[in-house]
């Protein structure tokens, strides 16, 4: 299916630019941030669902869970999507960078100010999975990356029949992009990048690194310092107790251990504070939440 996906979007146009989608921070005690959009598939729609994912700062997964049953090609004329731009913010110190991999988004605080960015993001594939829950810290940025595949990268693509140079440069046919951040943690092997094509954001598509669309890594390329902290966690759920007495729960597919896993129907287990969430919460509510997995508070 994910080959399949692969293949239908590297033959469709490039896609409207995309920006991280900013939101103002909420008062004290609160983490719920933005509004739902509900647009309209236009007449005559030719784009597959990661334009329209693009266009409004989303990655592809975060359409999807929003959406069940949407054809994530060919989006049918009239159909309506919700734009997930409502969301709770993770329960984290509210500093540098914060990527969640179970929602696939990147949270930036800009140092100062009173404002989060987020942004959508791919991450590594099943078997090849982005390192989660480690705190590290920008190391150095590169404006104009090379890429040299690891032997372990270059025997997966020979294993599928596939082959990968030892050095690729800069420029359009680098996967990387036009834009790298590398991270202090793991030897520095692992990196924020760009991509050179229209797809991969909202999935799971990398060797481990963590990918944004063009126009987001120009973003966060120019604004990020080294030595910003930053880090990954894996939080499927985010719950919030605002200060009005709503109890919110954002629940997002899990990421599955093996290509072969459904994440829709993959249990889920909740932590001794979800729990003591859940017995003080509406338990029915919490568990259509569950079983829907749509990626919105």
């Amino acid at each position: 299916m994910i080959r399949l996906i692969w293949f239908v979007l590297t033959l469709c146009a490039a896609v409207p630019g995309a920006f991280a989608v900013t939101y103002p921070l909420p008062p004290e005690g609160s983490r719920l941030v933005g509004t739902p959009i509900i647009i309209t598939v236009p007449e005559g729609n030719t784009l597959p669902l990661e334009a329209f994912a693009a266009q409004y700062g989303q990655g592809l997964s975060n359409l999807l869970e929003a959406n069940p049953g949407v054809d994530p090609f060919l989006p049918k004329s009239g159909t309506r999507l919700v734009i997930p731009q409502q969301l709770i913010l993770p329960d984290t110190v509210r500093e540098g960078i914060i990527v969640n991999a179970a929602e696939m988004r990147l949270y930036y605080y800009p140092p100062g100010g009173n404002t989060v960015e987020v942004l959508p993001i791919g991450i590594g594939q099943a078997g090849r999975e982005t390192p989660r829950n480690w705190v590290t810290a920008v190391e150095r940025k590169q404006e104009g990356p090379t890429w040299s595949p690891t032997p372990n990268t270059r025997r997966a693509y020979a294993a599928e029949g596939k082959t990968l140079p030892a050095f690729v440069p800069a420029g359009p046919d680098n996967p990387m992009g036009h834009h790298a951040i590398r991270l202090a943690a793991y030897g520095g092997v692992y990196l924020l990048h760009g991509t050179n094509a229209d797809f991969g954001i909202g999935m799971r598509v990398s060797s481990g690194c963590i990918r944004l669309r063009d126009d987001d890594i120009k973003t966060l390329y120019r604004v990020i310092a080294p030595g910003t902290k930053v880090n990954i966690i894996n939080t499927p759920i985010k719950a919030s107790v605002e200060p009005d007495g709503r109890h919110l729960v954002e629940i997002h597919q899990p990421l599955s251990k093996n290509i072969e896993d459904d994440p829709q129907t993959l249990p889920i287990t909740l932590n001794a504070s979800m729990q003591t969430f859940k017995s003080q919460a509406d338990g029915i509510v919490m568990e259509r939440a569950m079983e829907a997995r749509s990626g919105m508070p």
